[in-house]
């Protein structure tokens, strides 16, 4: 697989995290979903998050994605501060730099598998010739015209993964993105992740259980009740 070109305005982004903490709720009930956290993504690298269920992996990548908003901390992308962003400001930030993979898929029912990237593509000002070539990356190359009910659980996944990558982000945050996959393609999803990272100098942040995922990334990052385990 040969990831697409990337955007020319996209220059290695850097992911970075200092002192993040997460907190619900106060005094005696209070729940430190995550606790000083520290962590550095560099363009051209892919980083493996892992960890016990329940240990914060999910919650960390939100904060880095600026989905959720730290109690304290700061999480800076291409040199920007998400905390000083407005929502609008974040939520272009996000369109023009990330790319997000999610557990649920999120993709449109009343959408083909092409369509779901086209209208990625075309949010990034994109050419949507670009959709095909991505869905053939990802293995699915015969199922162009398949609404979600009708592709099976990996199949979904697949077209997340191929919409993340629509219009080239500096940064991809990805969940559990080998989780309903075969031992095949998931293979393939991992490596196109980590030649993309590489040849492209994206900063790759992938959640996983799965060891493969660990065996391929350039470093793994565990976290254990919210913390960066030494």
């Amino acid at each position: 697989m040969s990831p697409a070109a990337p955007s020319p305005a996209v220059i290695s982004p850097t992911l970075v995290a200092e002192q993040v903490s997460l907190t619900y709720g106060e005094g005696e009930t209070a729940v430190h979903a995550l606790d000083q956290v520290d962590l550095r993504v560099d363009g051209g690298e892919m980083l493996a998050l892992m960890g016990p269920s329940g240990s914060g992996k999910t919650t960390l990548l939100l904060v880095l994605g600026g989905l959720l908003h730290p109690s304290a901390g700061s999480v800076r992308v291409a040199g920007q501060d998400l905390g000083a962003l407005s929502e609008r400001e974040r939520a272009l930030l996000r369109l023009r730099l990330m790319g997000f993979v999610f557990q649920s898929y999120n993709l449109f029912p009343a959408l083909t598998a092409l369509e779901n990237v086209q209208l990625a593509l075309e949010l990034k000002g994109r050419p949507l010739g670009e959709a095909q070539t991505l869905l053939h990356q990802v293995g699915l190359g015969g199922r162009l015209k398949g609404f979600p009910a009708q592709l099976s659980g990996g199949e979904k996944q697949r077209v997340a993964i191929a919409r993340a990558l629509a219009g080239g982000p500096g940064v991809v945050l990805a969940d559990e993105p080998t989780a309903a996959l075969d031992s095949t393609h998931g293979l393939a999803v991992v490596q196109l992740l980590r030649q993309i990272a590489h040849e492209h100098q994206r900063a790759v942040v992938v959640v996983t259980h799965d060891p493969r995922v660990g065996e391929v990334a350039d470093r793994v990052v565990t976290i254990r009740d919210g913390r960066i385990a030494l």
